[in-house]
C-alpha cells in the first residue's frame, strides 16, 4: 500500500532527497559489488530481526531491504517503509507487489516520523545518515528512540571514513557519495538515549554499522 503524496518532499526533510529510483538501484548494485541478496541478508542478520516483529525502514528507497525484512518477520510481523521521494515509494510499492510482500509505504521525513511512541521492535536506517546535516541526524536519532518499543533495536548503516584514500572507480564513487564517521553515529545515538549494542564493519566496501537499543526489557 502506498500513500498518495505530492511530488515535493515533506517540509521537514532537511537534507539530500534522492528522486531517481533507477539510479538508486544502480548505486546499490555498485555498493554491493553485485551481491545485493547477500547484502540484504547481512543487514537483516545485523538487525536481529525475528518472526512477528514490527519493523520501520527509514528512507527505504526502492524497497529492497523492506522486502527482505518482511520475509524475515513472517506473516505475523509488519514492515513499514518511509521515504521523502514519491518516485522511490512508487517503485518500492511495485517491487513489493511483485514479491508478494505486504508492506506499508508512506511519504515522510526521517526527522519527523508520523508514528506514535513505542510502535516498532526494530528501526533500520541504511546509507542515509550522511544525507542529513548534523542537526538532522540528531533529530532523526531522537525520532528513532521515540518510536522504538522498550528494548527495541535500531540498525544504522553508512559509509565510514576510509583509513586512507584509495583510487579506483568504486572508491571514487564512495568519496563523492559521502560518509559519516562511525564514532559520530555512536555519539548521536547515545545522545538520543540509545545504548550501543554492537558496532563494526558490514563487510561490504567501507560500510559500517551501529546496532543500538532503546531502554527497557522489551
Amino acid at each position: 500500500m502506498t500513500k498518495t503524496a505530492n511530488d515535493s518532499p515533506p517540509r521537514e526533510a532537511a537534507g539530500l532527497v534522492l528522486h531517481k529510483a533507477g539510479l538508486y538501484d544502480l548505486a546499490l548494485l555498485v555498493i554491493t559489488l553485485g551481491r545485493e541478496r547477500a547484502f540484504r541478508a547481512r543487514l537483516v542478520g545485523l538487525a536481529r530481526l525475528e518472526p512477528g516483529e514490527s519493523v520501520l525502514d527509514i528512507d527505504c528507497g526502492t524497497g529492497t531491504l523492506a522486502i527482505a525484512a518482511r520475509r524475515q518477520v513472517g506473516p505475523e510481523g509488519a514492515v513499514t517503509g518511509i521515504d521523502a521521494s514519491p518516485e522511490m515509494l512508487a517503485r518500492a510499492a511495485r517491487k513489493a507487489k511483485r514479491a508478494g510482500a505486504e508492506i506499508v509505504f508512506k511519504q515522510a521525513a526521517a526527522q519527523a516520523l508520523p508514528f506514535p511512541d513505542g510502535q516498532f521492535d526494530a528501526v533500520l536506517a541504511t546509507v542515509m545518515f550522511h544525507h542529513l546535516p548534523r542537526k538532522g541526524r540528531e533529530a532523526c536519532a531522537r525520532e528513532i528512540r521515540r518510536v522504538l518499543k522498550p528494548g527495541g533495536r535500531a540498525l544504522i548503516v553508512d559509509f565510514d571514513s576510509p583509513a586512507r584514500r584509495r583510487s579506483g572507480l568504486l572508491d571514487h564513487f564512495h568519496h563523492r557519495h559521502g560518509h559519516v564517521k562511525l564514532d559520530d553515529i555512536v555519539a548521536t545515538l547515545e545522545a538520543a538515549g540509545l545504548t550501543i549494542v554492537e558496532r563494526g564493519a558490514v563487510q561490504f566496501r567501507n560500510l559500517a554499522f551501529v546496532l543500538a537499543a532503546a531502554p527497557g526489557d522489551g
